[in-house]
């Protein structure tokens, strides 16, 4: 029972890299994080957007996904939601006056709670990563192989563990500039600036997607 070729890993691996390597929300949000609040807090948004996509994972594997990937109604509301959401994050990076750089946040565990959560709602209210693992999970799927749930649910959580070989680089280089930002106040207003400006772009481009079929 799940036995699968060596050109069966390659292919897959392959994907799976490129496909945690491609920007959007989730990126935008561990480099944010990183970058203006430090290791910690890297790693919490990080942690946070692996259990939204876990959710999706389940929800492929359970074939509750076909809901979204069909139903417009259904795919609508969850859009909305989710770029609501982004939208409601970066204005909220917009109007910060830069301080987070000069605080230190690492004895702050409701702070990081805080940036789990919203990770995870950032990937879980993304309808786009549902539509997405219902495209992409079936293609690995092999006749004989085992059950198609249990397919789907192992090459799914790969995909998280293929992120779990990227996203803490990015963390690290993340918390890198926060430690040179510190320095400079007022590059760090600007970067929060700038990553407010990248989620409200990211929000509306969600918002205007379409569901495909």
């Amino acid at each position: 029972m799940l036995d699968y070729s060596a050109l069966h890993w390659l292919t897959f691996f392959s994907a799976a890299f490129l496909l945690n390597l491609s920007p959007g929300p989730d990126m935008a949000y561990i480099v944010g994080q990183s970058a203006t609040r430090g290791l910690r807090a890297g790693y919490s948004a990080m942690f946070g957007l692996w259990a939204g996509t876990f959710l999706h994972v389940l929800l492929a594997a359970l074939g509750l996904s076909v809901i979204i990937a069909t139903s417009a109604l259904a795919f609508g509301i969850v859009k909305w939601l989710g770029a609501l959401y982004l939208i409601w994050l970066g204005l909220q990076a917009l109007m910060s006056p830069g301080t987070r750089l000069n605080t230190d946040v690492s004895d702050a565990p409701r702070s990081h709670r805080r940036i789990f959560l919203q990770g995870a709602l950032v990937s879980a209210l993304n309808p786009k990563v549902a539509v997405f693992f219902l495209a992409f999970l079936p293609q690995f799927v092999v006749e004989g192989a085992g059950p198609v749930s249990l397919q789907l649910f192992l090459h799914g959580s790969l995909i998280i563990a293929v992120a779990a070989l990227i996203e803490p680089l990015i963390v690290w280089a993340g918390a890198a500039l926060a430690s040179g930002l510190r320095r400079h106040p007022r590059v760090g207003v600007w970067m929060d600036r700038s990553l407010g400006a990248l989620l409200i772009g990211l929000g509306i481009r969600l918002a205007f997607s379409e569901l495909r079929r």
